[in-house]
């Protein structure tokens, strides 16, 4: 049994690696962030790692006074100050990251008014507030991958349940399990998200809860007829006849049919999620303001017309991730056909 498990996966990756365009999309999209998980380490106005005195220091996970390097004040060290630089290197040395800026780093030395356009410091520019643009989209891919990930994550699995409930009782509990969903898919999200808004302080958790309360359904409906159709065979059957609890059946003979519709879905949830933050944030009732966000960038690329590398940018990066998306999510809908493992 477990060697024929393994010969319909094994299939089914080399069904996926086929389609070379889904395939390659994926490594890249795994690849870039990957590195964004360590966006801390790529972009930061914090150095990696000190040698003061003979003695070592972390500033990117430890906060240290400025007295720790000869300093006058208690306070962490600005270490983008040219005193505090010269203190360091009178004694030490100091390795930056590639980028000498985080998402919030505002660049006072700029050589004309913000926006201003890219440079050897900035190598995408600055937003209007001073703000190196490429630090924030390295921050704003990272927090959009994340916060899709988890509303697609969660949503999935409510709809996974709420699918499975439905389609394997049927009856009055599927009749009502629709009209439920038909009266909950007809809120308006958007406004309820502007009318909360001005009630509680938008944060990723928040939006998470808000978006996840209506994200859910997107799966109902699949699971809900893979159930229907599997909870009158035969195994199904037998296994009810032997006592089988109604839990187990769902979990050990049905679910794993219906998690490879779920599968082929979930790269398009995903891609949607990342969408809706994006549109969320242009719109300025997503993340809290001065958070790394796309949307936000993007708004910005709208209001300076004059400094097109803000919009340029943001629509590229955007445009790359969802692309890389679409494409895995091909490869994926190739992969768990079964009209192809044959």
């Amino acid at each position: 049994m477990k060697t024929e498990k393994l010969s319909i996966a094994k299939k089914r990756f080399l069904l996926f690696r086929q389609n070379k365009r889904g395939y390659y999309s994926s490594i890249i999209f795994i690849v870039l962030f990957f590195l964004t998980l360590f966006a801390e380490f790529i972009a930061n106005d914090k150095p990696l790692f000190i040698k003061y005195e003979d003695r070592f220091f972390f500033p990117v996970f430890i906060e240290y006074p400025e007295t720790d390097f000869g300093g006058d004040f208690l306070t962490e060290a600005d270490y983008r100050d040219e005193y505090v630089q010269e203190l360091i290197n009178e004694k030490g040395f100091m390795i930056w990251p590639l980028i000498r800026f985080s998402y919030d780093t505002i660049n006072y030395d700029l050589k004309s008014p913000a926006p201003s356009p890219p440079s050897l410091e900035n190598f995408l520019g600055t937003d209007d507030q001073g703000r190196d643009v490429l630090a924030r989209l390295i921050y704003g891919f990272r927090i959009s991958v994340l916060f899709g990930l988890c509303l697609s994550v969660f949503g999935s699995m409510i709809g996974i349940a709420a699918g499975g409930i439905q389609g394997y009782f049927g009856g009055k509990i599927d009749l009502l399990g629709q009209r439920i969903i038909e009266i909950w898919s007809g809120m308006p999200v958007l406004y309820l998200l502007i009318i909360l808004s001005g009630f509680v302080q938008p944060g990723f958790f928040w939006l998470l809860f808000i978006m996840l309360l209506f994200s859910w359904m997107s799966l109902v409906d699949v699971v809900r007829a893979e159930f229907l159709r599997c909870r009158n065979l035969e195994y199904v059957m037998a296994a009810k006849a032997l006592g089988v609890s109604d839990s187990r059946i769902m979990s050990r003979h049905m679910l794993p049919n219906a998690m490879i519709a779920a599968m082929t879905f979930f790269p398009f949830i995903l891609n949607s999620s990342i969408t809706t933050l994006t549109s969320l944030d242009f719109l300025g009732f997503g993340m809290p303001a001065g958070s790394a966000s796309l949307g936000e960038l993007l708004a910005q690329g709208k209001e300076n017309i004059q400094a097109p590398w803000l919009g340029i940018s943001a629509f590229i990066t955007l445009a790359l991730m969802l692309s890389l998306l679409i494409f895995t999510g091909e490869a994926a809908r190739d992969a768990f056909d079964p009209r192809l493992e044959g």
